[in-house]
């Protein structure tokens, strides 16, 4: 072996046993590869909070924080309190896209539906990837682990 390619294999031996010391959930994240999704999750507006859980067999979201007046929870457009609204629904591995998860998401606002995508590229950071058809004509959203505290009625501190 050239002294490069014994340099790449130390290399490589030393950054995998660093690797499993560092972050020993690793190997629990590929038995349960949706464990990196687990968990409470502030917007990229940091208006909302969501609490994202296993639903059955697929996992789901709902929105558990708000900032709002303190007085007027706010409400979806079927009238209804957005407080615990389940918004994120079906998610499932993608079958060709290794550490994607596809699902649907509620808007709201309008009471459309669409499909999205989730996925963790790294700790504490969640991509969220509403679109119409193909991923292709979507919006991208990073969200981060919310570790904060939550208010009665889902009210977020300010």
């Amino acid at each position: 072996m050239s002294r490069n390619i014994k340099r790449l294999a130390a290399f490589l031996c030393l950054f995998l046993g660093c690797y499993t010391v560092l972050f020993p959930g690793a190997a629990h994240a590929e038995t349960h590869p949706e464990a990196a999704f687990m968990g409470y999750w502030l917007s990229q507006g940091h208006d909302g909070v969501f609490k994202i859980d296993r639903c059955g067999d697929t996992v789901c979201g709902h929105l558990v924080g708000l900032q709002y007046d303190g007085t007027n929870v706010p409400h979806d457009k079927a009238g209804d309190t957005m407080c615990n609204l389940l918004m994120l629904t079906d998610f499932k591995a993608s079958s060709d896209d290794a550490g994607r998860w596809n699902g649907k998401i509620l808007d709201p606002d309008t009471g459309h539906i669409y499909q999205a995508q989730i996925w963790s590229p790294r700790q504490d950071v969640l991509k969220l990837r509403g679109y119409i058809g193909l991923p292709l004509f979507g919006e991208t959203q990073t969200w981060t682990r919310y570790n904060g505290t939550l208010g009665p009625v889902c009210k977020m501190p300010h």
